[in-house]
């Protein structure tokens, strides 16, 4: 919630009072009260009187999308780069229902958001109105949980309730449903200060002593531990405790796509990303550990592979989670720990003692230095791969890296050196083509004072390109990368590698001249084809203070390697130009 100690603007004053408001006033007030800096959404007829009452609040910003899942997308990269709960606004049917993909999104990888949508007034809910959908069914298997207020006197508890959720124990999106009529009736203000009490939820955050003991016994004994880190390091803000904890017991890590920037890259103890594209050296580690500690990771299955031959050298597993469901879900786990994953590794680091690793580090390092992540070069033609380097060199590793979904995705994962966590944010369980601009957008927005550079694929970018527009409008300063191989890159070689060529509709050779696009929405369009134009049109997008769009035009048979296939162990990996 805002701390009322500080300064704050004169119309802030009269947020608390109990005086006679509508319910849209009174859900604005109630999002200032909770520190609400900006929200990204589109109006509807179903949402006309909460914004008739945002006029009133000058101090309320709200920033207009252009589609509704860009502005849910820029709400999860607002949430993923700050840490705080994002916040989006959608009208009822299908402005509600272009939401679910956002939800699903940010569901899957635990990001705190409250979405408020409107609907038809209450008289005609179940009627089939105009511009109806049951948006609470319809997220409620997608969603932490969700409200559809029904009286306006319960509203602001009700957006109380919804922060405290989003934000607490597995975080997540809640959903919001507000009937219009709910939204005019007028209701006595008064916002409630307290912790919410709610039956049925109880985030344990604080770990069980007996289980923190046998951990640090099974580490004491391993002589080729390794820690599986994920996105729970980064959601508690646990970095420097996993530092701790790792140069305190000499274990080697290994950080998932989610994870990444959660541990310094330039560490010797790191050993890159593991799983389908994952390093050798990472693969090969989880294959012949004896003890493996998932830290804040869920084993999910491009991490694992085929789980009945993944650690199978595994003596013990621990695993430590915020989420008592996704322990035991997918390994068979020794040593469960549920708790925050900071909680946890502050109590492991006032015991923690070296493991036997000397030996098991050495062989970690051989394999790193025999099997590094490698690609062959060309100055006749532009690799994506060296584009990344180049981002992650003139950027110092300092950026914030927003990606879509695909080869480009991975080939960010795979040669942009982390230092700092929040800094990757992409989508990682489900996947969402289009998320990487509005994503940026929305992490530029929280972030005003580093760099962000989104990262895409001239497929998935298509997909939410209207986003250009609020760059321009509002001079947003992300650097828009495209990685443009004029097809489906990862259907491509899925073709090529597991389908024996046949190649089946991944041409995008349709695709617009995409500097023009920029330039058409006011946005500063640059392109390059080779490694010298690359090298100065990044330059010139750096030196250019407002948003720029940079068409990086790459082969259309460049693969991502490692590659493990479906089916296979993550051990049995397809090394690329070692094959």
């Amino acid at each position: 919630m805002i701390d009322e100690q500080q300064a704050q603007p004169e119309w802030l004053g009269k947020l608390r009072k109990n005086d006679r408001v509508t319910g849209s006033e009174a859900l604005v007030r109630s999002l200032l009260l909770e520190g609400v800096e900006t929200v990204f959404g589109i109006p509807g007829g179903s949402t006309l009187n909460i914004y008739d009452a945002i006029h009133d609040f000058p101090g309320f910003n709200h920033i207009l999308a252009r589609h509704e899942q860009g502005a849910i997308h820029a709400a999860d990269g607002y949430a993923r780069a700050t840490g705080k709960v994002g916040v989006c606004f959608a009208t009822s049917g299908p402005g509600a229902t272009n939401l679910v993909t956002g939800i699903a999104t940010a569901n899957m990888d635990s990001v705190p958001l409250v979405v408020i949508t409107g609907n038809v007034s209450t008289a005609l809910i179940g009627t089939d109105a105009f511009q109806e959908a049951d948006i609470t069914g319809i997220t409620m298997p997608i969603s932490k949980h969700n409200y559809l207020v029904r009286d306006v006197n319960e509203l602001p508890k009700i957006i109380h309730e919804a922060f405290y959720i989003a934000s607490t124990g597995r975080k997540g999106p809640v959903v919001i449903d507000i009937p219009k009529d709910v939204s005019s009736q007028t209701m006595t203000y008064d916002y409630p200060t307290d912790r919410p009490q709610l039956r049925g939820y109880r985030p344990n955050n604080h770990p069980n002593g007996t289980q923190i003991e046998k951990l640090l016994a099974a580490i004491e004994a391993a002589e080729r531990p390794v820690i599986l880190a994920g996105a729970g390091i980064i959601y508690s803000d646990a970095s420097k405790e996993l530092l701790a904890f790792i140069e305190k017991t000499r274990i080697p890590v290994t950080t998932t796509l989610l994870g990444l920037g959660g541990f310094p890259s330039a560490h010797a103890l790191w050993m890159g990303m593991p799983g389908m594209h994952g390093t050798y050296a990472a693969n090969k580690a989880l294959q012949n550990c004896d003890l493996l500690i998932g830290i804040g990771a869920r084993f999910d299955d491009r991490v694992t592979m085929k789980t009945s031959g993944f650690a199978p050298k595994a003596r013990t597993i621990a695993h430590i989670d915020i989420d008592p469901a996704e322990i035991g879900k997918i390994v068979q786990t020794a040593i469960p720990i549920v708790g925050d994953v900071k909680a946890v590794l502050q109590q492991l680091n006032v015991h923690a003692k070296p493991a036997k690793s000397e030996a098991w580090l050495a062989e970690i390092q051989a394999n790193q230095l025999a099997h590094p992540l490698r690609y062959t070069d060309s100055e006749a033609e532009l690799k994506p791969q060296f584009v990344v380097e180049m981002i992650s060199e003139t950027t110092h590793g300092d950026a914030i890296v927003t990606t879509d979904v695909g080869q480009h995705q991975m080939w960010a994962a795979q040669f942009y050196r982390f230092k700092h966590p929040r800094s990757l944010i992409t989508s990682g369980g489900l996947g969402t083509m289009g998320f990487g601009l509005p994503s940026a957008i929305g992490a530029q927005v929280g972030s005003p004072d580093r760099l962000v550079v989104s990262v895409n694929g001239d497929g998935g970018i298509q997909m939410n390109a209207q986003e250009l527009a609020i760059c321009a409008i509002h001079n947003i300063p992300v650097k828009i990368v495209i990685l443009n191989n004029q097809v489906l890159g990862m259907i491509r070689q899925w073709q090529e590698l597991i389908y024996d060529n046949r190649f089946s509709h991944m041409d995008l050779s349709g695709s617009p001249d995409f500097v023009k696009l920029a330039e058409a929405y006011g946005v500063r369009g640059l392109r390059a084809t080779n490694k010298e134009e690359a090298r100065s049109v990044w330059q010139e997008a750096l030196d250019t203070p407002g948003p720029v769009l940079i068409d990086f035009v790459i082969s259309q048979d460049e693969n991502v390697y490692p590659m493990v296939t479906p089916g296979s162990t993550i051990d049995d990996m397809i090394m690329g130009d070692e094959r």
